[in-house]
């Protein structure tokens, strides 16, 4: 087992600043050459700190805040606009950077892509429902609207 500190979320892991213990295989080929974890070591201590602080500067307060947000987030589609043939086929797929820009457009708040959720690639014209996570305890079920560009 390898002893690494998380320095990105990783869904069913942690977040930033976590402390975990992972199969060695798993460290060493998904964890560490993506960068998303940094092996753990004494001096660590002060880097772990940092992180956890950048993070709570990040992240939504408290529950109430995030419920909050989430209604806000809930009660309108978030449209985004794509290349596409006559068919309804997108050029390509509408990407997690993209569904946040565009809830930051519509007047929601701004959010990390990293929080947000596609099941199924999205890449046709149509209605979607993405899942956008705003806290550990509250996510937000979002409708996106996929329109062609004119």
């Amino acid at each position: 087992m390898a002893k690494l500190i998380l320095t990105h979320e990783v869904t069913g892991l942690g977040a930033p600043g976590d402390v975990i213990e992972v199969k060695d295989g798993y460290a060493r080929n998904y964890l560490l050459p993506r960068g998303l974890a940094t092996a753990w070591t004494k001096g660590a201590e002060k880097q772990i700190a940092g992180i956890r602080k950048a993070r709570k500067a990040r992240e939504i307060a408290t529950l109430d805040d995030a419920k909050a947000v989430r209604d806000s987030l809930q009660s309108k589609p978030v449209v985004v606009t794509a290349r596409a043939g006559a068919s309804g086929r997108l050029f390509g797929a509408v990407t997690t950077s993209e569904i946040a820009a565009a809830v930051t457009a519509a007047g929601g708040p701004a959010i990390d892509k990293r929080k947000v959720e596609i099941g199924q690639p999205i890449k046709s014209i149509g209605d979607f429902q993405v899942q956008v996570r705003l806290h550990t305890d509250v996510s937000a079920q979002i409708d996106v609207r996929v329109v062609p560009e004119a």
